[in-house]
């Protein structure tokens, strides 16, 4: 049993956490929520060894302890699975297994035999079907992330911390690894879950603990209270879950596609959108979508098709064309392909403009700096100062920063994939707000995600891929969950 007593931590002035009190028990998976900048992630890296708390005290099984180091902390039983995943890419999975503790044999060499047969060994007692000498790199989020819960399974941790398991996992996949979760439980393991999707909560879950602005407001089992009950305890208000309303004006076409095709990803697609328009694009992990408009932006290049702009053909070749064209595209993936860590925020959130604003090839940072602070106000960016390190600052306004920077080049057609990937419910509710307010001012809009309840929220009507193909079209009394779901699993679109 794991407790903490009256944690409190402060960056400079920041109060994070005010004296926090949890216990997590051996044997029960705890859902640790709260919105983004809450101190959930403050907390676990108090008890992961990477932040040291002000006050307070650390008890496992009765005795007093603290952690100044990660490895101190692993080394009591604590594995700590981050939201930004700790693999090497250029690495085999049976190296990255042992990263820190590689076996080696009598001579002092790396027995990568052992290795490989110990990473064999546990996927096949998880059932993971992977070859242990696949490199990382090669490897989609989803199997990254499974590699790295298999990791803190083989280093026999006690207590396992889970930061956001499931963002880029299938369903068959969050299904395993809740098999996973379960198994690990009923072995006596605890397990801290970190989630923003509280249905996955309601459904692994035993207990819950929530934290709003640095401070305990509410614990207790999950099955004494709803979603409804836990989304009012993390923000302090009922959130709405009815369809958005704005005021549409429906302009030109903006965007068209004639049976656009790539060697691997998607094939025959043909599609249009149009100014003032949402339009969403969904389906499954593996349907083809983040390809298809990587390739209308630029990333990649069609095998044959047609593609239009404003009523012309054109050839998009690169990412620097697309945006002099009007194009913009917040990808998904935000830590790794949304923000730069090593820059600073108004750094991120001028770097798509760079070559916009520049005078003779010098970046004009007054005028960015200008352009930034306008952003900040209608984002409502929550910082301290524009010279932070872009990971400073809360989920939810990271994701803002990325949204700015693509704002900042004025595109008439803005691309957003998995736009609320990672963020709480209060967070989504000001990104969607954003997200007709773009609408309402006539830029057309394309939403790629795997939440049918996003799409049918947000979205004037939704196309459903699958295998890379377009399935059918949802609108007004056919976008529903069910249908949207029989279509992404490779149903035909019914006669009305």
């Amino acid at each position: 049993m794991i407790e903490m007593k009256s944690i409190t931590k402060s960056f400079g002035t920041n109060v994070v956490l005010k004296d926090v009190s949890i216990t997590i028990k051996g044997g029960e998976i705890c859902a640790l929520i709260g919105e983004n900048g809450a101190g959930k992630s403050t907390l676990m890296n108090i008890l992961g060894g990477v932040h040291q708390m002000d006050s307070g005290e650390i008890f496992i099984d009765s005795q007093r302890v603290r952690f100044d180091t990660p490895a101190q902390s692993l080394g009591a039983g604590i594995a700590f699975i981050h939201q930004e995943l700790n693999l090497i890419n250029d690495l085999p999975i049976f190296e990255n297994m042992f990263v820190g503790r590689e076996l080696k044999d009598k001579r002092g060499r790396l027995d990568l035999t052992s290795m490989f047969k110990a990473t064999e060994d546990i996927f096949e007692r998880m059932d993971i079907k992977l070859d242990p000498g696949t490199m990382v790199r090669d490897l989609d989020a989803s199997y990254k992330q499974i590699v790295e819960i298999c990791r803190a399974i083989m280093m026999d941790a006690s207590v396992i911390i889970m930061d956001e398991p499931t963002t880029s996992l299938t369903e068959p996949e969050i299904k395993r690894v809740f098999h996973m979760m379960r198994t690990l439980r009923d072995q006596g393991v605890g397990i801290i879950f970190i989630s923003h999707k509280l249905g996955e909560v309601m459904e692994v879950c035993q207990r819950y603990v929530v934290l709003r602005d640095g401070k305990l407001v509410a614990e207790g089992d999950v099955a004494d209270v709803t979603t409804d009950d836990l989304t009012r305890f993390m923000v302090g208000h009922a959130i709405r879950i009815e369809k958005l309303t704005r005021t549409q004006r429906i302009g030109q076409e903006i965007l068209r596609l004639e049976n656009f095709t790539h060697a691997r990803s998607f094939r025959e697609i043909s599609l249009s959108v149009r100014e003032g328009e949402i339009l969403g694009v969904t389906g499954l992990l593996g349907d083809g979508r983040s390809a298809l408009f990587q390739t209308v932006f630029g990333a990649d290049r069609a095998l044959s098709g047609k593609m239009f702009l404003g009523g012309e053909e054109v050839k998009v070749t690169s990412t620097e064309q697309a945006l002099q064209m009007g194009i913009g595209y917040l990808p998904r993936n935000r830590k790794e392909n949304g923000i730069l860590k090593d820059m600073n925020v108004l750094e991120n959130a001028s770097i798509v403009t760079w070559p916009l604003f520049a005078k003779r090839g010098v970046i004009d940072t007054d005028r960015h700096g200008k352009v930034f602070k306008s952003q900040q106000r209608e984002l409502d960016i929550t910082l301290q100062s524009f010279k932070d390190a872009i990971n400073t600052l809360s989920g939810g306004n990271q994701q803002k920063v990325v949204l700015a920077k693509w704002l900042a080049a004025n595109p008439r057609l803005l691309i957003l994939d998995n736009p609320t990937q990672g963020v709480d419910v209060g967070a989504k509710e000001e990104i969607y707000e954003i997200i007709l307010k773009l609408a309402e001012e006539g830029m057309a809009v394309v939403v790629l995600s795997s939440e049918a309840q996003e799409i049918i929220r947000l979205c004037d009507r939704a196309l459903v891929m699958y295998h890379g193909q377009i399935q059918g079209e949802v609108l007004d009394t056919t976008m529903t969950e069910h249908e949207i779901m029989r279509l992404a699993t490779g149903g035909i679109v019914e006669a009305v």
